[in-house]
């Protein structure tokens, strides 16, 4: 199967899960990173036409996983090491009893990344997709004798038809970080969460469900366990530019819509276990919020 993204990506590369009826989940084993999740034909992801597949720099788009560090790192790349390492393929697609059709993915502690991350460990990702909705599973298994501490989030850019129609729905209430203001912090007032500048906050203590509306007759519904925090983000016009890897007008069909761990980390005992996941399921029946 030739998969195009700007370029032709090598079959050993990626993984593909096929449902039928137009609907499929690519994932490219750089940074295990979900490129797209089409239903009944329609993308709902984002991938930047500038992308880098050089199977070096993280891909502009799709959903990258985030770990062991979110954001400017010391140690090491922003945003960690597992978006640019070349995962394994633990489990190829296969069908299960309820229809899904799912793979597994590993990535384990080596040499490069210990110089980094002084720990053991091994991280298992799983893709579900199901009729109507992709889940995506991330477990990370302490190997060694130590604690260790982490963040994580996987950084879900959504594609929309225009994002002066798209909407959050559920995060009235939240308090949020606000990097663009330099880290201060606000409560949200509004209903319906709409981005029309440089976007970029940290909504604490999400609640587990939020809808996206993404157009007149689809919205996205969101559902997170153990990852409490929801990143909305956006670069609009000037920041978009700035960005080499970036379309000039990519700001007006993305948004991003993070489910994370990254206001304060995990920290998992020796032999221990995390488990996160997040699902989208669309509703392309749906006429408004």
């Amino acid at each position: 199967m030739e998969i195009q993204f700007g370029c032709k990506l090598p079959s050993d590369d990626i993984v593909v899960l096929e449902r039928g009826e137009a609907t499929r989940v690519v994932i490219h084993l750089h940074g295990a990173t979900v490129l797209s999740w089409t239903h009944n034909g329609v993308e709902q992801l984002f991938v930047s036409s500038k992308s880098v597949f050089d199977n070096k720099k993280a891909i502009r788009g799709g959903i990258p996983i985030v770990f062991p560090h979110f954001g400017p790192w010391p140690l090491g790349p922003q945003h960690g090491f597992a978006r640019i390492k070349r995962w394994t393929v633990a489990q190829p697609p296969k069908q299960d009893e309820t229809g899904a059709v799912l793979a597994t993915l590993t990535l384990r502690d080596d040499e490069e990344t210990r110089k980094m991350w002084k720990a053991e460990f091994e991280l298992v990702y799983t893709v579900q997709l199901h009729e109507n909705s992709l889940r995506c599973v991330l477990a990370v298994h302490n190997t060694g004798h130590a604690n260790i501490d982490f963040t994580c989030l996987l950084h879900t850019y959504l594609r929309v038809p225009d994002i002066k129609d798209t909407r959050v729905l559920g995060l009235r209430g939240v308090t949020y970080i606000d990097k663009v203001k330099d880290g201060k912090e606000f409560a949200e007032d509004r209903e319906y969460v709409t981005v029309a500048e440089n976007y970029d906050r940290i909504y604490k203590n999400a609640p587990q469900t939020v809808f996206v509306q993404t157009g007149a007759h689809q919205r996205l519904e969101m559902t997170t366990s153990n990852l409490p925090d929801v990143v909305v983000w956006n670069p609009w016009k000037d920041k978009s530019r700035e960005m080499a890897d970036f379309d000039d007008d990519g700001w007006r069909y993305m948004l991003c819509v993070e489910a994370g761990k990254v206001v304060s980390p995990v920290v998992l005992e020796a032999g221990a276990a995390f488990e996160c996941s997040v699902s989208f399921t669309v509703n392309p029946e749906h006429h408004g919020l």
